[in-house]
């Protein structure tokens, strides 16, 4: 397979018990804006039980139960990793942590 027909998904299982739809939109939003020309899909995919999981090419990048909700730009980094090595995702990029969570002056 070629790079330019490699399959680059992204697929956020949210809880539609929960109503986290705004929050999985939100968030496809994120990763659509920053990946634009990266992303080939991003899927929303309803499900129940609280879940909130974020997948690329079906491998488990984020998973609510174990870390918590996800600030965008850790998503947005461990996306990267996946899809566009090396891209830079600018300033915001600097204002976390590696874990994810925000820097403390």
């Amino acid at each position: 397979m070629t790079e330019a027909a490699e399959v680059r998904r992204v697929q956020i299982e949210y809880c539609t018990q929960c109503r986290w739809l705004p929050r999985a939109a939100w968030l496809a939003q994120e990763l659509l804006t920053t990946f634009e020309a990266e992303l080939t899909e991003l899927a929303l995919k309803p499900g129940t039980g609280g879940v909130f999981v974020v997948r690329v090419n079906d491998e488990v990048v984020w998973d609510r139960r174990e870390q918590g909700f996800p600030e965008p730009t850790a998503v947005k980094r461990l996306v990267r990793d996946r899809v566009a090595p090396g891209k830079p995702l600018g300033h915001s990029e600097r204002s976390e942590r590696p874990d994810g969570s925000p820097e403390r002056s």
